[in-house]
């Protein structure tokens, strides 16, 4: 019984010992060149779900006050596993183009002038994707709160933060709070 047990430990010591040796250091930090004038920052915002909330609004706006800024938006196309595995993005495409029309139109209510794209349904290649045609000097990601919040499960924000060079800002959007704020008022 021991015999077995010592052995079961050795081994699984030893399995786990050469996968941590198989994956060797993680990928390094992505430099960003960037682009344009110097007095110009890029500014990379990625949402969802989340893309028109006040929250994300405000700092978007924020960052508008603080110099002169080019705002690119990407939503990416989230779909369900079915319509992926059937390939019919085209509601999720739809309703993502419909949140960011919205949002764009709402910045330039406030004079933030951006433009939008939608991404991927993964986020991080969405991200990769906006990066390598944008360069980004900033990128600020909105995700909803801790629990509801697929990305934040998924590590995505801690993914990004380590991939680039650049800072990144999370904003949370409650929608479930602004919603029942409103209902209240």
């Amino acid at each position: 019984e021991w015999l077995g047990l010592t052995v079961f430990v050795l081994l699984s010591a030893g399995a786990v010992w050469v996968y941590l040796r198989q994956r060797g250091p993680g990928p390094s930090r992505q430099r960003i060149e960037h682009v344009g004038p110097p007095d110009v920052r890029r500014v990379l915002v990625v949402a969802n779900e989340t893309v028109g909330g006040d929250e994300l609004m405000g700092a978007i706006g924020e960052l508008a006050l603080a110099g002169r800024r080019e705002f690119l938006v990407v939503s990416p196309a989230l779909n369900s596993r079915l319509r992926t595995w059937t390939s019919d993005e085209d509601p999720a495409r739809a309703e993502a183009q419909g949140r960011l029309d919205a949002t764009l139109a709402r910045l330039a209510e406030i004079g933030v002038e951006a433009r939008g794209q939608i991404g991927d349904a993964d986020p991080l290649v969405a991200i990769e994707d906006a990066v390598r045609l944008f360069h980004p000097d900033e990128i600020v990601l909105s995700t909803h709160p801790e629990g509801r919040s697929n990305w934040l499960e998924r590590g995505v924000v801690d993914a990004v933060r380590d991939r680039y060079d650049v800072p990144v800002t999370h904003v949370v959007v409650d929608l479930q709070a602004a919603a029942r704020a409103e209902t209240a008022g």
